[in-house]
């Protein structure tokens, strides 16, 4: 019987695994070794200023072991949505580390770069000629959205991938990806079913997330056979069960049998998990459904403006009470004091932990009363100055605000930090997020080889 083993080392590259957990997956003589290294999950921010959401050195201690395993073993290293959000600022950042790599360690092998970043002259193009489809519950584009977007990148599918291999990459960089990708079009290539391979690569993708305990920094396993495949954690401490495993297939999903992806749909209505061993799944009944248009997925983000945030804390039970009309009344007050600005230069933000700053469980939010709260004040603004403006006012008027039965004029609030104002840089908002027609699967991400001898490249 055909089989394609499958080495996940990690759910995001950058977040580590044990090297004994990597060593048992080497054992098992893996095809490809793939890791996704990216997610929309951080925010807008790493995809609008180009920088990465996991450390450089953490990646490279990830890709030390991946690429010296993967060459030693001629077997491919695939990485997707490089950098975190897969732009070509992050492709580059992603690549130097390999490069950097390859000349410490006196490694050759043929490098596949797939770029992702879409120009706005093409999305505008699209925008004007009908080329773009809205999301579900996300408001049509507008052409300003997309002009005003400083980084715009769309989901790759298997097909990039499979002809960087079919050019002989050995190790593959590529830019945004459709996550389960990376795990699955080796297999895709070599004609294993498409269905089986994307689902097997969507439970991959968060490594040992579906596993009992779940951890995000292990290794997991995956086998594909001709009707099913098979999923198995490298270390002793995890489990997969049909629970996990079922339970991560709904993971991101908003139909629990649809889950749509570049060129079609994974149906997984007839699907059935089987508790195979004691720690591994078997999973069949997966089937692809291809869509009759290509259609990619697109994610910018703008540049909203700069934020400034203060952190303050409280006990005072009467203050505690009264916080949500004190905000308010603050608020006010901010907005009196600086009408010359007008409401829509800056916005202005009170989260109360521990009391509605994120959700008080099994109480109403409304009335239940913590014994001490935290407050982040935080304001955003067109430049940092009024930033610090508006966050230093507001902060000053909730230390010193006068509220009935109040006892004390020394001040309101506990400030854990000296200075108690924090510039936060630059705040991005995705600004672009539909569907883009595609008329070939790699019209939009082109793939370049070259050889990379100890780091240089030919």
């Amino acid at each position: 019987m055909n089989e394609l083993r499958v080495l996940a080392p990690t759910a995001i590259l950058g977040y580590g695994f044990p090297e004994a957990s990597f060593a048992e997956g080497m054992k098992r003589k893996p095809h490809v070794i793939a890791v996704d290294a990216g997610s929309t999950d951080p925010g807008p921010y790493y995809l609008g200023s180009g920088k990465s959401f996991t450390d450089r050195n953490a990646v490279k201690r990830d890709l030390e072991y991946m690429i010296k395993a993967g060459v030693e073993n001629n077997i491919p290293v695939i990485i997707g949505s490089a950098g975190g959000s897969g732009a070509d600022s992050h492709l580059d950042w992603n690549a130097d580390i390999v490069l950097e790599i390859a000349r410490e360690q006196g490694l050759t092998f043929n490098l596949g770069i797939i770029s992702a970043q879409i120009s706005k002259e093409i999305v505008l193009q699209h925008f004007h000629t009908g080329g773009l489809k809205s999301m579900s519950s996300v408001p049509p584009i507008t052409e300003e959205q997309i002009i005003s977007s400083s980084n715009i990148v769309a989901q790759m599918g298997c097909e990039p991938f499979t002809k960087a291999l079919e050019k002989g990459a050995q190790v593959i960089v590529a830019g945004r990806a459709y996550d389960p990708t990376v795990f699955a079009c080796l297999a895709i290539k070599n004609g294993f079913d498409e269905g089986l391979a994307l689902h097997m690569g969507k439970i991959l993708e968060c490594a040992t997330i579906a596993c009992v305990p779940g951890s995000g920094s292990d290794c997991m396993f995956g086998t594909l056979y001709d009707d099913y495949f098979v999923l198995e954690p490298l270390s002793d401490v995890r489990k997969c069960t049909t629970l996990s495993v079922a339970a991560h297939t709904l993971y991101e999903k908003s139909d629990p049998t649809k889950l749509p992806g570049p060129g079609g749909v994974l149906d997984l209505t007839d699907c059935v998990f089987e508790q195979l061993t004691d720690n591994s799944v078997k999973v069949s009944g997966t089937k692809f459904i291809p869509d009759k248009e290509y259609y990619v997925k697109l994610e910018g983000a703008a540049l909203k403006g700069y934020r400034t945030v203060s952190i303050a804390a409280a006990s005072d039970p009467i203050f505690i009470e009264k916080i949500n009309s004190i905000v308010s009344a603050v608020k006010d007050r901010v907005e009196s004091n600086f009408a010359n600005f007008g409401t829509d230069e800056y916005f202005l933000d009170f989260k109360v932990f521990g009391k509605n700053g994120v959700m008080l469980m099994g109480g109403n939010p409304d009335t239940a009363q913590p014994a001490e709260i935290c407050i982040v004040i935080e304001s955003v603004a067109k430049t940092p100055e009024m930033a610090n403006t508006i966050c230093s006012f507001a902060r000053s008027s909730l230390l010193h605000f006068g509220y009935e039965g109040r006892k004390s004029t020394a001040g309101n609030l506990a400030f854990p930090f000296s200075p108690s104002d924090f510039e936060a840089g630059e705040v991005f908002n995705f600004s672009v997020y539909c569907l883009m027609r595609a008329t070939d699967p790699c019209e939009y991400f082109p793939v370049n080889v070259r050889l990379c001898e100890r780091g240089e490249l030919k």
